[in-house]
């Protein structure tokens, strides 16, 4: 039988050869005898006919080599399909997080905003509710711990709109959950993402006391906040959050609470990353800080065009170097896009769709109408079930159906797959009209990072192994907040 080297990429760390691959998402390290049979079985062999020519004191370790790396995905038979799309199971997957958009209004009017901005799925011309009901939300908690099965650990993320402008819902669906986790034995644990404006000392307090894990919507120093930040006066924003984040992180700090990330959005004309992450981790004192590109339509004067992504690699770059230099150290570093791509590298992460969108995490709006996540509330064509009639588990399953990675060919061919799995559905639809499109204008991007997480991960595992430890999977006591919010 015939075998091919499957999609899979080499690389160079510390004087060791490494491979990554697309099939399983294994990472190993090569050693003479594995490294030779890959490269031979780049061009195909006929197995086990090609070990005849083997020197014959070569030609068991050859055969182990090359059993284990079939075993790994990194070598597969001609006739087997590239990728393929598994079957949906028959029960439908268990809820872990929900996304309560419990706002639809916001007191800041940021130019990049997908909810508001040019970019918007909603329909402008028809009204809805500004604010989630207290009725509703209880309905979306039941939802929540009725189709969660099994799953023990669960997610209440609250999002807007400016999230705190309902905070009164937000009080009372906290009340509502924490009883539920009592009757069902369950634990429930949650998160929300504020632009920081309404943080006062009573809402402070009610934050540290659930345990929230807080995201702040914030793009680095005055300059660059200010730019998209404003209030609807056109008044930047920066001088009225920076003082209330002070105190909430101060307050985090002081009473036991969790740590709190900044979010940075990156638009055309940003300050250096570095420069950036400096300020806010070191001057402002944010335990994290995560960077994520505006999602828009390339029309868009804020869009990053092709020059500026070279320019923001470069920054990830630098970070990325004063990342494994801490590691080295066994000391924590704040760069959490790269802590978060090794967390998957580590466990051998290997996504058929891109986020949890539809699969254990669904978006609720303020009516109650079910989304697959928070960025499509409130767009009437990803509809999928409303929280007191139910999900629609047919549109659920077409959403996942059409998601899939083996759906999206120029995916199969490349080495980032397991990453990135063809990336943002709402990106997708923004881009292309269609979620599940690949993202193909930032495949480069997503090649180029994922290339520099697997030459850190390398350069850690050989140098202090023990630093990856921590991203070994432990029972959750409190489940993060999505990574995947925009304030």
């Amino acid at each position: 039988m015939n075998y091919r080297a499957a999609i899979h990429r080499t690389f160079e760390a510390g004087g060791q050869t490494f491979a990554y691959s697309a099939a399983s998402g294994a990472v190993v390290a090569l050693d003479a005898t594995s490294r030779a049979v890959l490269e031979r079985c780049t061009a195909g062999v006929d197995h086990p006919h090609w070990l005849e020519d083997a020197p014959a004191d070569t030609r068991l370790a050859q055969r182990e080599a090359f059993e284990e790396l079939v075993g790994m995905g990194f070598v597969r038979s001609e006739f087997e399909p590239a990728l393929n799309a598994d079957p949906l199971p028959e029960s439908a997957f268990p809820l872990q997080t929900l996304v309560l958009n419990v706002t639809n209004k916001c007191n800041l009017s940021c130019s990049y905003c997908y909810e508001f901005g040019q970019d918007r799925l909603s329909d402008a011309t028809r009204a809805r509710a500004p604010r989630m009901s207290d009725e509703t939300a209880r309905a979306s908690l039941d939802m929540l711990f009725e189709k969660s099965g099994r799953s023990r650990d669960l997610t209440v993320t609250f999002f807007g709109g400016e999230t705190l402008l309902n905070l009164d819902t937000i009080r009372a669906s906290v009340d509502y959950a924490e009883q539920r986790a009592r009757e069902t034995g369950k634990r429930v644990s949650f998160a929300l993402t504020t632009n920081a404006t309404l943080l006062d000392e009573a809402t402070i307090a009610f934050l540290v006391e659930h345990r929230f894990g807080v995201n702040i919507s914030i793009d680095g120093a005055q300059g660059d906040h200010d730019r998209h930040r404003t209030f609807k006066s056109g008044k930047g924003s920066y001088s009225v959050v920076l003082p209330r984040i002070r105190a909430l992180l101060a307050a985090m700090r002081g009473r036991g609470g969790r740590p709190v990330g900044a979010r940075v959005t990156l638009t055309r004309g940003m300050a250096d990353i570095a420069e950036t992450y400096r300020h806010l981790h070191d001057e402002v004192g944010f335990e994290s800080v995560g960077f994520a590109p505006v999602t828009s339509s390339s029309e868009r004067d804020f869009a990053l065009p092709a020059e500026e992504m070279d320019r923001l690699l470069r920054g990830f770059t630098a970070l990325a170097e004063e990342y494994v230099a801490a590691a080295l150290q066994d000391r924590q570093h704040g760069f959490s896009n790269l802590h978060d791509l090794l967390g998957e590298l580590h466990r051998g992460v290997s996504k058929a769709h891109p986020c949890g969108a539809a699969l254990g995490l669904v978006g609720v709006s303020t009516e109650g109408q079910i989304s697959p996540c928070h960025r499509f509330v409130e767009s009437d064509a990803h509809v999928m079930g409303d929280v007191k009639t139910g999900i629609d588990e047919k549109l659920r399953a077409e959403f996942l159906r059409a998601g899939h990675v083996a759906q999206k060919i120029p995916c199969h061919s490349c080495f980032a797959r397991p990453h990135c799995a063809g990336g943002c559905y709402h990106e997708a639809h923004v881009r292309y009209g269609d979620a599940g499109s690949p993202n193909l204008h930032a495949c480069d991007w997503i090649r180029a990072w994922t290339a520099l997480g697997l030459d850190c991960y390398a350069r850690i595992w050989l140098a202090n192994p023990g630093y990856l430890d921590r991203f070994e999977e432990r029972p959750k006591l409190a489940v993060r907040s999505s990574s995947e919010t925009q304030a």
